[in-house]
């Protein structure tokens, strides 16, 4: 990248040794990713003074006041103290020069898929070919495609939902999550390792959880933004001030919570536990997650398991720190909180087993929540299928049973292909366990899937009962 800046190749080397030291150094005082996931560890109210204090080598007021929020708040949350420290450390030991080099690098490497095509060509080599064994970058219009979304996401998601999402849509998958949150509530009521106090608070938890499908109420205007057809950069750089003044102008105002915090055109779905909301875009509620033509098997099998999945985030063993507010509290009995752990550890040392490329294992513990919610969320999806009329019967379609088509509904949805490379890089970074076992891992807890395909001892998803996983 420096090459391409016009720099020879010997400064080049130099400049790059340069980024890489210090990259590592602070990359070495950043906490582990398995801690992250636990809020109590990121949670650090402080003051511009406890920053001062942290790095007295910055001005924390005047770099607040160059970003525009001076005077906008009296205290902010700190994820990463010690990297605070590491970062004073650098600041002492490295000359201004190393750090404008740093700083210049940091420049080119974030404007690097947007420059010339050069540059765009050598950001795609080493960020996917090298890292994810990537062998073709995406043709210009998909990349397009995603930078609209990702920068103008409500102005395409309109489009995209008059197109794609018809209020019928809508309609059924609000069902669906009407069905599925009536079952969590009676497994809640049914739990036998669980006290009534922390069933209440449970139980008004999930009564508060706010549901959003499809779109938001309400779309942004965009006012300001200037779009021209012959200038890429520019128009980034109007949409970007745009987006960064939205968010700025929120400080110190009450949180809206009709705000979204993904397009409607994604293909994903998230709980966020500080608002107690689920949402669900208009991207994922399309085949084969969702069809509102198809049978109650799929539908439930499929975006059934992904509503579960999400609900269970709430209760999973982060998002269950967070009270029906959205407030970080430990509102668990200690009895309650020990058998959670305990019945999660089973996951843990499930998942601990898995391997991809034959040898790097899954890391349990960074996977936990994402396991715990995909157990919970094929759980009581099922359970609330055998709710329905299809669930009832026994009507075989194209030769299967309702549960087989079920359970083929919940595989389908993690059908894919993935480099070796990408799937190493994964294992490292991703709290997700690869596809395979999001498939494998829950359904060879279920005795229902045992039942649904004659599995017995010695086939290759048998688990003995005394290892079988089951918390919601």
């Amino acid at each position: 990248m420096f090459q391409l800046y016009g720099m020879d190749a010997a400064i080049s080397k130099k400049y790059a040794d340069v980024v890489l030291r210090i990259e590592t150094e602070l990359a070495t005082a950043s906490m582990p990713r398995v801690d992250l996931r636990d809020p109590f560890k990121t949670y650090h109210k402080v003051t511009i003074a406890d920053l001062d204090a942290l790095t007295p080598s910055l001005r924390w007021a005047d770099m607040f006041d160059n970003m525009e929020v001076k005077g906008k708040f009296d205290y902010l949350v700190l994820g990463q103290p010690e990297f605070l420290k590491e970062l004073e450390n650098q600041l002492k030991k490295t000359s201004v020069e190393d750090w404008k080099i740093y700083l210049k690098w940091n420049l080119l490497n974030l404007g690097g898929n947007i420059l010339s095509n050069n540059f765009v060509m050598e950001d795609f080599h080493f960020n996917s070919e090298v890292i994810s064994g990537q062998k073709k970058i995406k043709e210009r219009w998909n990349r397009m495609i995603s930078f609209t979304d990702g920068y103008l996401g409500d102005a395409l998601g309109q489009l995209y939902v008059a197109k794609y999402f018809p209020p019928e849509a809508k309609k059924k998958a609000d069902e669906l999550v009407s069905n599925l949150m009536a079952e969590y509530k009676e497994r809640i009521t049914q739990l036998d390792w669980m006290g009534e106090e922390t069933k209440k608070k449970a139980l008004e938890k999930l009564g508060t959880i706010v549901r959003k499908i499809g779109y938001p109420d309400k779309w942004k205007d965009y006012a300001g933004v200037e779009i021209t057809r012959d200038n890429f950069f520019a128009n980034l750089m109007s949409v970007t001030k745009y987006n960064y003044n939205y968010m700025i102008n929120k400080i110190g105002k009450p949180v809206d919570r009709t705000e979204w915090g993904m397009t409607p055109p994604t293909v994903n779905a998230y709980y966020n536990p500080s608002r107690n909301e689920i949402v669900f875009p208009a991207g994922i509620l399309q085949p084969p997650f969702f069809n509102k033509d198809a049978d109650d098997a799929v539908n439930y099998g499929g975006i059934g398991a992904v509503i579960g999945h999400e609900i269970t985030h709430g209760f999973d063993d982060e998002g269950r720190n967070y009270d029906s507010k959205g407030n970080l509290t430990q509102w668990w009995t200690s009895e309650d909180s020990a058998k959670f752990n305990q019945r999660a550890q089973l996951i843990v040392s499930q998942y601990n087993g898995y391997t991809v490329n034959d040898s790097l294992h899954v890391n349990g513990q960074l996977c936990l929540g994402e396991n715990i919610a995909d157990l919970g969320g094929i759980t009581i999806s099922y359970h609330a299928f055998k709710k329905t009329a299809q669930g009832k019967s026994d009507d075989k379609i194209d030769g299967l049973t309702p549960d087989q088509r079920f359970f083929f509904g919940f595989a389908r949805i993690w059908a894919g292909n993935i480099r070796p490379k990408e799937a190493a890089r994964r294992i490292i970074v991703d709290p997700h366990s690869p596809s395979m076992y999001r498939v494998n891992g829950p359904m060879s807890n279920l005795p229902e899937f045992y039942a649904a395909f004659d599995v017995k001892d010695g086939d290759a998803m048998w688990r003995a009962d005394s290892i079988r996983a089951k918390i919601w």
